[in-house]
C-alpha cells in the first residue's frame, strides 16, 4: 500500500475511501494501463518512490481489470470498506447510548434519500450513496465549480455523520469502543 493509502486509512478511513476513489478514477485515466501510469504519475514522484509506486499502481491495475472494474464500479478492497462501516453503523444505531450518532444520521437521512432517489440507485447501500456524494462534490471542487445552498446544506449533514462514523470505526479497531456497555 502506498504512504498516503496506509495513514489515511489509520487515521481516518472515510478519507481512505475518498483517496481509493480517486486512485481508481486515475487509473481509468491512464486506460489501466501501468505505462501510462508510469509517464504520467509516477514519474513525478522522486526515484526512490517510484518502485513502490509502480508495484501499488501494477497491483491495482491487475484487481481491476480481475474484478471487472476497469471502466467504472469499485475494487472488492474498497466495497469491503463499506461492508465494514455499514455493519458498525447498523451496530451504534441499535445500541441506545449512542444518541448523537443516531441523531446525526437521521439529520442526514433524508438527503440520502433524495440522492438515492435522484441517482435511481435505491438499492444501494446508504454509506455509499453518502461517499459518492462527497466524492462528486470533490470532483465539482476541483473544477472550480460552486455548491447550490441545498447541495452544500445536504454535505454537510453527511460529512457531519460520516465523521461521526469514521472516529466510532477508528475507536472499533483500537478496541475503544463498547456497543454493549
Amino acid at each position: 500500500m502506498n504512504q498516503i493509502a496506509q495513514r489515511l486509512k489509520e487515521k481516518n478511513i472515510a478519507e481512505y475511501l475518498i483517496y481509493m476513489w480517486q486512485e481508481e478514477d486515475l487509473i481509468r485515466a491512464n486506460h489501466c494501463e501501468l505505462d501510462e501510469m508510469e509517464k504520467n504519475v509516477i514519474a513525478r514522484y522522486p526515484e526512490e518512490s517510484r518502485p513502490a509506486l509502480r508495484e501499488w499502481y501494477g497491483n491495482l491495475i491487475t484487481m481491476m481489470r480481475e474484478e471487472g472494474v476497469r471502466d467504472f464500479g469499485h475494487l472488492q478492497i474498497n466495497k469491503n470498506v463499506i461492508i465494514n462501516l455499514t455493519e458498525l453503523h447498523n451496530a451504534l444505531l441499535a445500541a441506545p447510548k449512542f444518541p448523537f450518532y443516531s441523531s446525526a444520521y437521521f439529520k442526514a437521512l433524508p438527503f440520502i434519500v433524495e440522492l438515492r432517489n435522484k441517482n435511481g440507485k435505491k438499492e444501494e447501500p446508504e454509506l455509499e450513496t453518502c461517499f459518492e456524494a462527497l466524492y462528486g462534490v470533490l470532483l465539482l471542487r476541483l473544477q472550480g465549480k460552486t455548491l447550490s445552498e441545498g447541495t452544500a446544506k445536504a454535505v454537510d449533514a453527511i460529512s457531519a455523520f460520516l465523521s461521526m462514523l469514521a472516529n466510532y470505526y477508528d475507536k472499533e479497531r483500537k478496541g475503544e469502543l463498547k456497543l454493549d456497555e
